[in-house]
């Protein structure tokens, strides 16, 4: 019955003009053509920005502190250095997956800190708060070096080793790339991720290189000094290891150098920090005694002979010196020695002079001596005495005896008081 009233309701309805079939194709290949025309122009547009944006893309920036290489397909691309290596500014590369751009920051210079050395810290919560301290070292979680003894001991099998100390140490590196292309290609391990910065991802990602290496430097330089010496000494073993660790660095040409390396901090075990104490405070003593021994020989020295005493003394001892150096060193003694030398040289030559007198005076009474031999003599001799007895405070004259009656003399030596010296009558 719907299917009937259907065809009644068409058979109602007017009838429209009919259009011939070729005009309805022809205007639907019109709206086609339209709108595919309308598509490639929009699809050339887009195409046109992409390739806009694509090229876009390939501006980068290098910063003032980087310095950058250009891979192109996985290479470096350039020949020389200036090609190789992008100064700071804005450069253009070809976008990925073409070029990509690796920077490098040369400029910057962090650091490292190594606790490797170092005993494990609780920190304290309040001011009642104490640290713990185990009886014994813990090798395993105690981190230390080893140091060698001033003193050589022997061993029971009869040879000669060295004792060893064991001290904590803290370290800083401060390091900076300086040839970026042998960084890039020895050390250089992954490039960073969107929102990470070169300088943190290579930061991060060679520590564990770098802190190896300082480890095993500090390892092999403090073995050779005492623990008195690295207790002392803020300078000269920091160098050492700064020059072990650039020597590894540059034997697998990492293109890091070493900027400074720097021992923070120092202490002995704290297990043993009585008996160390009182062996610190023992060697101040003995250096003490040292150095006082040392001042007061340098004193003697000077005021015996002066600043020449040791160089004269060692000349003495050396049979290889000739008697024109040691005299030429004996002219330029001064203080008590100069002195003495200048008394004995005033002696010398007083002795010289009498004796040169006393030769004149014998030629010229020679002569006489051998015409009256027995009268010189006692002529001599008579002068003696009276030489003698004027000269005398006190005389006492003893008669020869005669006879075979013998005579005793009884002779007090005690001086008289009443006798004055003519010295003193000479006043």
């Amino acid at each position: 019955m719907t299917e009937k009233s259907n065809e009644n309701n068409k058979d109602l309805q007017p009838q429209s003009p009919q259009k011939p079939a070729g005009d309805e194709l022809d205007a639907a290949g019109k709206s086609l053509s339209e709108a595919l025309r309308i598509s490639f122009v929009i699809l050339k547009i887009i195409m046109i920005v992409l390739v806009v944006f694509f090229l876009a893309s390939g501006f980068k920036t290098v910063g003032s502190n980087e310095k950058a290489l250009v891979l192109r397909f996985g290479k470096i691309r350039g020949l020389t250095e200036k090609e190789r290596l992008l100064g700071p500014g804005l450069h253009w590369v070809f976008p990925y997956p073409i070029d990509e751009m690796v920077k490098i920051p040369v400029a910057e210079k962090p650091k490292l800190t190594i606790d490797t050395f170092w005993y494990p810290e609780t920190p304290l919560q309040g001011p009642t708060d104490t640290i713990r301290i185990d009886p014994t070292l813990n090798p395993i979680r105690d981190g230390y070096c080893l140091t060698r003894s001033a003193e050589q001991s022997q061993t029971v099998a009869g040879s000669t080793g060295s004792d060893y100390n064991i001290v904590h140490s803290k370290w800083q590196l401060n390091y900076e790339i300086d040839d970026a292309e042998r960084f890039f290609k020895n050390v250089y391990i992954q490039n960073p991720k969107p929102g990470q910065s070169h300088a943190d991802i290579i930061e991060k990602s060679i520590a564990p290189l770098l802190q190896g290496l300082l480890e095993d430097a500090v390892v092999t330089a403090m073995v050779n000094y005492t623990i008195d010496e690295v207790l002392a000494s803020r300078e000269t073993i920091p160098r050492s290891v700064e020059r072990l660790l650039q020597k590894k660095l540059d034997k697998i040409q990492s293109g890091i150098e070493v900027v400074s390396v720097d021992l923070t901090n120092t202490t002995w075990p704290r297990q043993v920090n009585e008996a160390f104490l009182a062996r610190i405070k023992a060697s101040q003593q003995k250096e003490k005694a040292i150095s006082e021994a040392q001042s007061y020989a340098e004193n003697t020295f000077n005021e015996a002979a002066g600043p020449i005493a040791l160089e004269l003394l060692a000349a003495l001892q050396d049979k290889n010196v000739s008697e024109e150096e040691k005299e030429l060193l004996w002219s330029e003694l001064a203080g008590q020695a100069q002195e003495k030398i200048a008394q004995a040289r005033a002696h010398r030559a007083k002795v010289v002079g009498a004796a040169e007198a006393d030769a004149e005076y014998l030629k010229t009474v020679l002569p006489e001596y051998r015409k009256r031999p027995e009268l010189f003599i006692q002529k001599v001799y008579l002068d003696a005495i009276e030489y003698v007895l004027n000269n005398a405070d006190e005389k006492i004259i003893v008669q020869p005896t005669h006879g075979s009656k013998a005579r005793e003399i009884r002779i007090y030596i005690n001086r008289d008081p009443t006798i004055k010296p003519k010295s003193k009558k000479g006043r």
